[in-house]
């Protein structure tokens, strides 16, 4: 039996056991990547290939080495027995809250499951009533905050499925899908490195939960952290891998992953749509186009990752291709934050801001930590001058992901926009101290709008001259009015404000000077020498 066939025979069973918990995230992942493996081309027949066909394209355009099916420079993967399942012990009961857990009755699943001890029984038991509490601090938020707002409210279920996982770790008696859910827990406490310990103990034993390894990334801040994992060299490995290079914008190295991996798992939407994600962080923007192109041909109906599509469409100013995406997720499922973000991406291309920014909060009232929602609602704002609302953007989405890079440079930019309006309020509720007009010419002579710059140093020169005052503010301001005026051979002003200058002693007289005598050169006609760069 070949490498390909075991993964098969293990996907094949990860799959029935993650559905058989309700971790139907990870079981669609699984599945994913089982319908993705390679096929040996002599075993090719139209049933087992219908699925695979359009994606050849894609492995053509990115595809950099011939990447042989084995395991990175010959090393060798562990091999993970496949658990085997207490279903009997547990039976029928474990049927009844299941029906009750795919109801969405999580309360109603756990209370099914109050007397059975089996190791699945327990965790579903448990999973239940973390969902219950999840959901039901969903409903106190928008009671107390509304959908956008901020608080305190938690999952109230926290701290008693905390106690027993731990007594039962403790105890020796907990399985694999136990852990997962205890360092779940474990992070929403804030107890993070705990929860790196039990989600490792998870994935070693067993490696084809996909939750746990993303629960794992989550907890990886930094290269450091990645690199101290104590982990099993398993195939799933490198997966995880490549999604935290990934993370960590280690794009060569993720690609590397994704490369390899590409080999075995050829015909995986996962992969191609990773790499198309490592290839918009390089700015590779057409070559991302490319991949969403041949991924929505393979399968027309996804949403997934296809927010990051309109991102690129929209830097592209490419508003037909943008509105007939926008079309397809609307006709698929409107109702998933994705759709939302890519209608909302639309309309902002149109410069439908008010239209814009009405999706990113349906987006957001979907789910509440969805980053790119916060983000791009806080570039709306900023296009509608609204800077409290883009800095309240803004800080959720570094709430999020405070490696989001984006978001901290839309704070920043909306931080500067209302610095600008706080200076001139300042400035137009007479400013005795008279900092205001000399930190607004600072601003947009940092920003190259030189005009606007030299407007507030004037308006700042006047008001220092009609109360007399001198110092530091007033040297600054005449430097760079004569620097500006003899930029735009506007030679007398310049003098006038030279000659200011002069009388001031020390650095500031030495440096008039040297800027009158280049003034005066240029007038008459001389070859001109740059003086102020050396010394008098």
């Amino acid at each position: 039996m070949n490498l390909k066939d075991n993964y098969r025979i293990e996907l094949r069973a990860a799959i029935r056991q993650l559905t058989d918990r309700c971790l139907y995230a990870a079981s669609k992942w699984a599945g994913e990547q089982l319908v993705g493996i390679e096929h040996d081309p002599a075993k090719f027949t139209p049933a087992n290939t219908r699925f695979q066909r359009g994606s050849s394209s894609i492995r053509r355009r990115f595809r950099t080495t011939d990447v042989i099916s084995t395991p990175i420079a010959g090393v060798s993967y562990v091999s993970t027995p496949i658990m085997e399942e207490d279903e009997i012990v547990d039976g029928d009961f474990y049927l009844l809250a299941k029906s009750y857990f795919d109801c969405r009755e999580y309360r109603r699943a756990a209370h099914a499951l109050r007397d059975q001890g089996g190791k699945k029984s327990v965790f579903l038991r448990c999973y239940a009533l973390y969902l219950a509490g999840e959901k039901r601090k969903e409903e106190e938020l928008m009671e107390l905050e509304g959908p956008l707002g901020k608080s305190d409210v938690v999952n109230r279920e926290l701290a008693s499925i905390e106690r027993e996982l731990s007594t039962i770790r403790k105890n020796g008696t907990i399985d694999p899908f136990g852990l997962y859910l205890y360092g779940l827990v474990l992070k929403e406490k804030g107890n993070g490195n705990l929860a790196r310990t039990v989600l490792v103990e998870s994935v070693n034993s067993y490696p084809w939960n996909w939750n746990a390894w993303l629960e794992l990334q989550s907890l990886c801040a930094t290269v450091d952290i990645l690199n101290s994992l104590s982990l099993n060299n398993h195939w799933m490995k490198e997966f995880f891998l490549a999604n935290a290079y990934q993370e960590l914008r280690m794009h060569k190295e993720s690609l590397l992953k994704y490369d390899y991996l590409h080999g075995i798992f050829g015909f995986s939407n996962y992969i191609q749509a990773q790499i198309a994600k490592v290839q918009y962080s390089l700015r590779e923007f057409d070559l991302v186009e490319g991949i969403f192109e041949d991924l929505l041909r393979n399968d027309p109906y996804r949403v997934e990752d296809m927010d990051m599509y309109s991102n690129v469409l929209y830097a592209k100013e490419c508003s037909s291709g943008l509105s007939y995406l926008a079309h397809r997720v609307f006709m698929t499922d409107k109702y998933r934050p994705e759709s939302c973000c890519i209608i909302g991406n639309y309309y902002s291309l149109k410069g439908l801001h008010e239209k814009a920014v009405l999706y990113f909060r349906r987006a957001l009232k979907l789910d509440r930590n969805y980053l790119s929602a916060w983000t791009l609602m806080g570039h709306e704002f900023i296009e509608m001058k609204n800077t409290p609302a883009a800095v309240d953007a803004y800080r959720h989405a570094v709430d999020i992901n405070p490696s989001d890079y984006r978001a901290w440079y839309g704070l920043g930019q909306a931080y500067e926009m209302m610095a600008k309006k706080c200076y001139k309020r300042a400035a137009d509720c007479n400013d005795r101290e008279s900092i205001a007009l000399n930190a607004l010419a600072k601003l947009y002579a940092e920003e190259g709008r030189i005009e606007e710059a030299v407007y507030y140093y004037k308006k700042d020169l006047e008001r220092m001259e009609d109360e007399e005052r001198e110092g530091p503010n007033m040297v600054e301001t005449l430097f760079f009015l004569a620097k500006y005026f003899r930029e735009q051979k506007k030679f007398e002003e310049a003098e006038v404000y030279c000659t200011r200058l002069m009388d001031y002693a020390g650095p500031e007289k030495e440096r008039a000077k040297s800027l009158l005598r280049g003034i005066r050169m240029e007038q008459t006609g001389a070859p001109f020498m740059d003086i102020e760069r050396f010394p008098p």
